[in-house]
C-alpha cells in the first residue's frame, strides 16, 4: 500500500528512522552551525557537479573556493541587508559563539561572521523553510561569483 507518490525526504526520513521533532530553538548557535555547515556544502557540490563531469579533485578545489569562511563571510556581509529580525538574530548567536576550534588560516572576523552565517543555514534547514535558505544562498553567491550559472536573471 502505497502512501503518497508525492513524499518528502524530511517526512521520510523522520519516518524510517524514528525521528523525534525538536524545537530548533532548543539547539546552540553552533549546533545550527555543525547541521548548516553540511546543507551549504551539498548546495554547493550540487551546483559544481550540475556544471558537468569533471575530475573531483577539480570539484572539490571549486568547491572549497565558497566553503571557505572568507567566501562564507563574504557572502554574510551581502545577506545581511536581506535577513528578517529572526534570522539577524540566528546569525548574531552563531557569530558570538565561542568556538572550540581556533580559525585555521583565515582571520577571526571571518571565521566567526561564517560561524553565523552557517548557524543562519542550519537554522533555516531544521525549520524546514529550504526555498529561504536557497534564495539567501543564491543572493550570497552572486556577491562573490562570476559564473554566469549563480548569477541572478536581470
Amino acid at each position: 500500500m502505497e502512501k503518497s507518490v508525492d513524499w518528502q525526504f524530511d517526512s521520510y526520513m523522520q519516518e524510517i528512522f524514528q525521528m523525534k521533532e525538536v524545537d530548533i530553538r532548543e539547539y546552540s548557535p553552533l549546533a545550527l552551525a555543525y547541521i548548516g555547515d553540511c546543507i551549504f556544502d551539498l548546495v554547493i557540490k550540487s551546483l559544481v557537479m550540475n556544471e558537468g563531469n569533471k575530475q573531483v579533485q577539480k570539484m572539490h578545489k571549486e568547491t572549497s573556493s565558497y566553503v571557505q569562511a572568507s567566501a562564507q563571510s563574504k557572502m554574510m556581509r551581502t545577506i545581511q541587508e536581506h535577513l528578517t529580525e529572526e534570522e539577524h538574530g540566528i546569525y548574531k548567536r552563531g557569530r558570538n559563539a565561542k568556538s572550540v576550534s581556533p580559525a585555521k588560516n583565515q582571520s577571526i572576523t571571518d571565521y566567526r561572521r561564517a560561524t553565523g552565517f552557517e548557524a543562519l543555514m542550519g537554522y533555516l534547514y531544521l525549520k524546514k523553510d529550504w526555498k529561504r535558505l536557497l534564495d539567501l544562498v543564491k543572493i550570497g553567491l552572486c556577491s562573490v561569483s562570476d559564473r554566469s550559472a549563480l548569477k541572478e536573471e536581470e
